[in-house]
């Protein structure tokens, strides 16, 4: 019966998961900014090889 009591007040597993959620959430901001800039630099380098030819 201690060891199931244990098993429940022990919350180490619950911290990982929410720093894993933390860091996902992260990783997915990081990704769409990088793809957003990369989608304007891409029509700026355009805009700039058409103004050159």
């Amino acid at each position: 019966m201690r060891l199931f009591r244990s098993f429940l007040a022990d919350e180490r597993g619950a911290t990982a998961i929410e720093y894993g959620l933390i860091a996902a959430g992260i990783s997915l901001a990081i990704i769409a900014a990088v793809n957003n800039l990369g989608v304007k630099l891409s029509s700026k380098f355009s805009a700039i090889s058409s103004s050159l030819k």
